[in-house]
């Protein structure tokens, strides 16, 4: 039996993203109606939101994984003029 996809599951980052791109393609285009264009905004916030939460735990991650013995690691990068 497949699974329903439940209120409480989470679209992947990269779901997300191409999710947003599509909100703002309809929103962009002159002809969706207002409510339509509402509910699309709802969506792209709550989205942004779950968006903005993953990468934040992503770069939580990344510091986590730079540490040294507990000791942030500095690593210098070429800085392009």
């Amino acid at each position: 039996m497949p699974k329903n996809k439940s209120a409480d599951e989470t679209p992947s980052f990269d779901a997300s993203i191409a999710r947003l791109q599509s909100i703002i393609e309809r929103i962009e285009q002159e002809d969706t109606p207002l409510e339509d264009s509402l509910a699309l905004f709802e969506e792209g916030i709550k989205l942004t939101r779950q968006v903005q939460a993953s990468l934040t735990e992503a770069e939580q991650k990344v510091r986590v994984l730079m540490e040294e013995d507990g000791e942030p690691v500095s690593t210098e990068l070429d800085a392009e003029d």
